[in-house]
């Protein structure tokens, strides 16, 4: 999600990282949610779209780092709702997505140039109004609102090795890398899970360590 759709820094909630709140209440509401997928119809419909994702990649990236971050994809989605399931046929006929969408979108960008990548899933503080906005516009196209609660909010991105144990968070809503710094304030990052199918591991995110398919809060 792109989520400073909203620049509202009044009516900020006391932050959870401040130690008036048990870390564990921060990802409760999702903990037990999985990232979110594009399906697929097992059809040439669908496969084709997965090509136009890697030959559009290629021809953008033109050379460069493989570790680049995939910021056309924001430039040619705007965050915005989505309806599930979604199959990867109609994705090129949406001009909008979800925060699931351009996240599945990133992980199939970083897989086809060969980086090992993590599916992201995240709580972020916001102000009470933000979130209201939010609810509201959600509301209007008939699409889940159950990522917002209150001042904070459910949203998914896609972290990449880029080192023996490193990684850096692509947020593909914004189109940019995550501070690992940023964790108080609005628009903070409170807890992160970074999911993987092959098992269990600890990587680090500038100091902090998170480990493989568990939820990680910070404070």
């Amino acid at each position: 999600m792109y989520l400073d759709a909203v620049n509202n820094l009044t009516e900020l909630p006391v932050s959870y990282s401040n130690g008036h709140q048990p870390f564990e209440e921060v990802f409760a509401p999702w903990k037990d949610w999985e990232p979110s997928t594009i399906s697929h119809h097992g059809r040439a419909c669908c496969e084709i779209v997965k090509e136009w994702v890697g030959a559009t990649d290629c021809s953008v990236m033109n050379g460069g780092n493989c570790l680049s971050g995939p910021r056309w994809i924001r430039q040619r989605f705007e965050w915005g709702p989505t309806r599930y399931p979604t199959f990867w046929c109609s994705v090129l006929k949406n001009r909008v997505l979800d925060c699931g969408v351009h996240a599945a979108l990133a992980e199939e960008v970083f897989s086809q140039r060969g980086v090992k990548c993590f599916r992201a899933q995240m709580v972020q503080e916001f102000s009470r109004s933000a979130a209201a906005q939010w609810q509201s516009s959600w509301e209007e196209d008939d699409a889940i609102t159950s990522w917002i609660n209150d001042h904070t909010i459910y949203h998914e991105g896609c972290a990449v090795l880029c080192g023996t144990d490193t990684i850096k968070i692509w947020d593909s809503s914004a189109g940019w890398w995550l501070d690992p710094k940023t964790n108080k304030g609005y628009g903070s990052l409170l807890a992160v899970k970074l999911t993987s199918s092959k098992g269990s591991g600890e990587l680090s995110w500038g100091s902090h360590s998170i480990r493989l398919n568990e939820w990680r809060a910070f404070g």
